[in-house]
């Protein structure tokens, strides 16, 4: 069974933590990760995209010149595609991109992608983010005393407000409430930091 170190926000060392093996010991399926990713990805999208088809175009209502007798091709409209100004041929039009993803497999995805980031050594566990008051100073003296650096996901509990609005305004760091994990954001790092009571959520609603 793994066991990761415990630490405070200045790497004191406050124990060890034994994993879930059904969580972060199972075998990684890159074809299930692939597949959620590629769905969240999408369903970001807004579809509001537009273009006028030759309906859509206004103007255009006359034929431009009479059938026969000019020696030019015939139009009936200069708001036909070929025309500048006409309409779009095969154009987009307001979609959604959502994808049909079963839940098994979203929670697969995201056991694969927590024992890949333990198995990379990217995975730590922070005892608890203490912060008395908002403060995005304090918030890159605790990161740089972790040694994180780079790109780096971390999972807060829900009501945690101080923690949140310590690290929002540091760019590399993308901060997720234990309600709304994802596979995406545990794989879109070079760390991931969790918390033991985040922790014990993940476990409670994967295992």
């Amino acid at each position: 069974m793994a066991v990761v170190k415990v630490y405070d926000q200045d790497k004191t060392e406050q124990g060890e933590l034994t994993l879930t093996p059904e969580v972060f010991e199972v075998a990684v399926r890159p074809e299930i990760l692939h597949l959620v990713v590629r769905a969240q990805l999408a369903a970001k999208r807004a579809g509001t995209h537009s273009t006028k088809t030759r309906a859509m175009v206004s103007g255009g209502g006359v034929k431009p010149w009479r059938q026969k007798g000019t020696g030019r091709a015939r139009q009936g409209t200069i708001r036909a595609p070929q025309w500048a100004g006409g309409g779009t041929v095969f154009g987009p039009h307001p979609r959604s991109y959502e994808m049909k993803v079963n839940k098994k497999e979203i929670k697969l995805a995201m056991r694969s992608a927590l024992s890949a980031k333990l198995a990379d050594n990217q995975l730590m566990v922070v005892a608890d983010w203490n912060f008395e008051k908002p403060c995005t100073k304090d918030a890159v003296a605790a990161l740089k005393a972790l040694g994180i650096e780079g790109r780096a996901t971390l999972v807060i509990g829900n009501e945690d407000i101080n923690t949140y609005k310590s690290f929002r305004n540091i760019p590399t760091v993308t901060i997720v409430p234990v309600c709304m994990i994802n596979t995406y954001d545990f794989l879109d790092n070079k760390t991931l930091v969790l918390t033991e009571s985040t922790l014990a959520r993940i476990e409670e609603v994967l295992a």
